[in-house]
């Protein structure tokens, strides 16, 4: 009567045989847990290298980023 995936949110099934309906089926009433979708907020994260910038104000750590950033430059 029902699908599995909804099976875990059915809480209670009763079926009434002496109602009167007019039909050869029975009346069947059930209790389910109704499931409300919410949505998530993911934080964004970010896999890759951090960095320093405030090191970028030292004189000697500046020159070795500028040499290192010709060097990457000169092998494109």
């Amino acid at each position: 009567m029902i699908d599995r995936r909804w099976l875990s949110s059915v809480l209670d099934l009763r079926n009434f045989r002496t109602a009167d309906c007019d039909t050869d089926h029975y009346l069947l009433v059930t209790k389910i847990r109704e499931r409300l979708a919410v949505i998530k907020q993911t934080a964004q994260r970010f896999d890759g290298e951090t960095f320093n910038l405030r090191k970028v104000d030292e004189l000697e750590v500046r020159k070795e980023y500028q040499v290192e950033i010709k060097k990457s430059l000169a092998t494109l």
